[in-house]
């Protein structure tokens, strides 16, 4: 059901959920989101954006977080917008109308057949592939991959959740280009598909106007993205509030940080390790201390610890050093010199460097997009 917003917006008279002002609780939210700067500013963003079409194609056994994430997060823009703006049209499109199943079992609901979206979506500005378990079936599907290179040719921006990245290398789209998928499938998509630069540990990758993303949530972060292409970084940013994500994470990310790393070697015996150089990044951590401190030669040690996490203790540490690096610039005014001291990268260059490496940015671009104000 389609909320009934005033056209004032969010904590102007009523919320966007169409409530009086005497209910305070959700009245007071919505001003915390919004401001009169932030409404002046989207009315003339609004004026002067043409309402966007959205093809989101699915078939049988896709995720259904692939399908609504991103539908949720881009149509949320339209809380922000005067009323009688819709940002974003949105159109399911499936082999066939009607109830198309997930894998989680609940049926997604498809507006449009291939057939009758050819003739009535001419105007595609982003069409979005999503991923799931049904994707190498669907790669066996001639309507399906026809559709999509169809759609695709006459779309502003291609964008790919998850797995649907197999889709768009299957008919040649992402030949040439960087493009990622869910860490699974990122071997798969590499061996398959040589002529594709897979990287494999990013959140999404942006390759002119294609855009592939990793596995399920990666796919909200890359409408993040999206919206902020579209709408700009204030407007993005209370997308993210608003949905209480934790922020907007730039795509380069690593699909996994230092804590789901140390996770998944909980039954190692580099787990103390793991949590010891979690907690004490801003020392001198080197093979030979960390062996010591494990009672194992350094040759042993090494080989352990690539086991558990997949990755040399050098790589760990640095990508634990990033993590909190990225909470002091993200909570905090210390200058960059002080805080590269204090979480062990010994000088700025250094943490530069590690930024660059691993979310694409510098420390003060990060700290300008995702300080808390």
């Amino acid at each position: 059901m389609k909320a009934n917003r005033n056209t004032a917006g969010p904590g102007k008279g009523a919320d966007y959920f169409g409530r009086k002002r005497g209910e305070a609780v959700l009245t007071v939210f919505g001003a915390l989101l919004y401001s009169t700067d932030m409404n002046t500013h989207i009315e003339k963003t609004a004026n002067s954006t043409r309402n966007r079409q959205l093809v989101m194609l699915t078939y049988p056994q896709a995720h259904i977080l692939d399908v609504v994430g991103p539908i949720e997060i881009l149509t949320g823009v339209k809380l922000f917008v005067p009323q009688d703006f819709e940002p974003y049209s949105v159109s399911i499109v499936a082999e066939s109308a009607g109830p198309v199943d997930t894998t989680c079992g609940v049926p997604i609901q498809a507006h449009h057949s291939f057939a009758s979206a050819r003739t009535q979506l001419t105007d595609i500005d982003t069409l979005i592939i999503a991923g799931g378990h049904g994707t190498l079936d669907a790669l066996e599907n001639a309507a399906l991959v026809e559709f999509v290179a169809w759609a695709a040719d006459r779309a502003t921006r291609v964008v790919s959740i998850c797995t649907g990245a197999m889709i768009l290398a299957h008919i040649g789209l992402l030949n040439g280009r960087r493009a990622t998928t869910h860490w699974f499938w990122c071997p798969t998509l590499a061996k398959n598909y040589p002529d594709v630069s897979v990287e494999s540990d990013a959140l999404f990758v942006r390759d002119g106007n294609i855009w592939t993303s990793a596995g399920v949530t990666a796919g909200m972060d890359l409408s993040l993205a999206l919206i902020q292409e579209d709408w700009g970084h204030d407007i993005a940013l209370q997308v993210a509030r608003y949905n209480v994500m934790y922020m907007m994470r730039p795509g380069g990310q690593s699909q996994f940080s230092a804590e789901l790393l140390a996770q998944q070697a909980e039954e190692s015996p580099m787990q103390d390790t793991l949590d010891y150089i979690r907690d004490n990044c801003d020392q001198h951590l080197t093979v030979t201390s960390l062996a010591a401190r494990a009672y194992m030669s350094e040759r042993s040690f090494a080989r352990k610890f690539k086991e558990a996490v997949d990755m040399t203790p050098a790589q760990y540490v640095e990508i634990a050093r990033l993590q909190a690096a990225r909470v002091a610039l993200e909570q905090g005014n210390e200058p960059i010199e002080v805080i590269a001291e204090q979480v062990g990268f010994s000088n700025p260059e250094r943490m530069r460097r590690a930024f660059q490496r691993h979310l694409g940015i510098a420390a003060t671009e990060y700290r300008q997009r995702f300080q808390a104000r």
